[in-house]
């Protein structure tokens, strides 16, 4: 395979961690990393460089509203991520189709990766594909749900609840935000898109009858869940009439929703100015300014990311079910939180994907674009534990359940002393009929023995 050059725009969070995913796993003879803040760009590029032992990275100056400087840079790059705010994402897809650039991003905004996708016939004919809406949720839980889909015959309905949270969370925010506060509140506000009952509908956000609470292995324990917007993407579209019930809801430690629906009810998070004695103040601009530097991450603090996905359908003719989850939490040895690892890596994984030319062309949402079983395995080998259950559902439960293929990984590990084989497993059978039979004996004798103690004692008083 030829080397590949890429590029990533924005050197923050996400950026440099996309950065790094493209030098490590894509081939890459050269990765660029633009940013309107030169020296930002360079110590992504110098951090990079160190993680990987040796110069791939390069940092340049780049406004991404300049379109002249945008195209000049993109030229020659065979694929690049988008990690700059979502509301450039349309007119950086013009200046990638100029370039012939295949292009990925992190999204945000399900209205403006439809514009993105309108624009597909122009990728089409310039011969290169783009991916929008790439990231930990959009993007990796858009693509794990296609592969819990695969692990069943037919699909009825997919549910998915993901979360990027603090490892330790402190009272009395119990959140770190990993990125742009404008995003957050983007998906908080507004309404978010669902099929039920086979339709598209539109469901409001923070409603108190959609939240729930759930339960994760120990030391996680109970999350609280809800509706925010933005976690199906385009994928309501893409699946309606096909499937009956998509949704998605946002994992957050107990506690944050009563506080953020606290916000929203208070118009905290409105747009529109309202008037402060004489000056016009948008409350959401307000509540970025005052709370972005109380929840911001710091450098090196430890949080968690999950997903996980539930498929409902049918697998050999009967109902069946699939669940695949996947945990991560900061990296210690490259230093990556779990948010820039499933947000940017999902979006570089995409990007070097693209550039391999195993994705159409034109402009595709991930569900179309990424096969499954592929993203998966690139999962894996990029060192995430990911689990998966296909179960048998008898009676509304599931009862017979697969091993998840992590299992089945470590057990093959084991050799020939694991492997009972049919032989095996008809003895253990015998074994387990024979102690039951045991153990009825044994209770029948105790209970014949005092029910004997009990009829000498009634005697001797009679």
């Amino acid at each position: 395979m030829s080397k590949k050059v890429y590029a990533v725009l924005g050197a923050g969070r996400q950026g440099t961690a996309a950065a790094y995913d493209m030098a490590k796993w894509g081939e890459a003879e050269k990765v660029l990393i633009g940013d309107i803040d030169l020296e930002t760009a360079k110590k992504a590029a110098r951090r990079v460089n160190q993680l990987r032992g040796r110069k791939i990275a390069e940092g340049q100056q780049v406004d991404v509203t300049d379109h002249a400087r945008l195209v000049e840079f993109l030229t020659g790059v065979d694929s690049f991520l988008s990690a700059v705010p979502y509301w450039h994402n349309p007119a950086i897809t013009l200046a990638a189709i100029e370039a012939k650039a295949c292009m990925t991003d992190l999204g945000g905004n399900t209205d403006l990766v439809r514009q993105q996708m309108a624009l597909s016939p122009q990728a089409q004919a310039a011969g290169i594909a783009i991916i929008p809406d790439c990231g930990q949720v959009p993007g990796m839980g858009t693509s794990l749900s296609v592969y819990a889909m695969s692990l069943l015959d037919e699909t009825d309905e997919v549910l998915m609840w993901d979360g990027g949270n603090p490892l330790h969370p402190q009272p009395p925010f119990n959140y770190i935000l990993t990125f742009n506060i404008a995003g957050l509140t983007n998906e908080y506000y507004g309404v978010a898109h669902f099929i039920r009952d086979g339709q598209r509908v539109e469901v409001p956000t923070f409603l108190s009858e959609d939240y729930e609470t759930v339960e994760f292995p120990e030391p996680i324990g109970q999350m609280e869940a809800f509706v925010a917007g933005g976690g199906t993407s385009t994928m309501p579209w893409t699946f309606e009439g096909k499937l009956k019930t998509l949704w998605n809801k946002t994992l957050r430690w107990p506690g944050h929703f009563a506080e953020w629906q606290a916000y929203m009810k208070a118009g905290l998070l409105e747009i529109e100015p309202v008037d402060v004695n004489g000056t016009k103040v948008s409350p959401r601009d307000l509540l970025h300014a005052v709370l972005d530097p109380k929840i911001r991450a710091k450098p090196g603090e430890p949080d968690l990311v999950i997903v996980r996905v539930l498929a409902k359908g049918r697998k050999d003719g009967q109902p069946a079910e699939a669940l695949v989850e996947l945990i991560d939490r900061y990296d210690e040895r490259l230093g990556f939180t779990a948010m820039e690892r499933t947000t940017g890596w999902d979006g570089a994984l995409k990007a070097i994907l693209n550039a391999q030319g195993v994705t159409p062309r034109g402009v595709n949402p991930a569900e179309v674009a990424v096969d499954g079983a592929l993203y998966a395995q690139e999962l894996r080998k990029r060192g995430f534990s990911l689990t998966e259950t296909v179960a048998f559902v008898e009676g509304g439960k599931a009862e017979t359940t697969k091993q998840t293929k992590d299992t089945k990984e470590k057990k093959s590990k084991k050799g020939k002393k694991g492997k009972k084989g049919k032989k095996g497993k008809k003895d253990v059978e015998k074994k387990d009929k024979k102690d039951i039979e045991k153990k009825d004996k044994k209770d029948k004798e105790k209970k014949d023995k005092k029910d004997k103690e009990k009829k000498d004692k009634k005697n001797k008083q009679g």
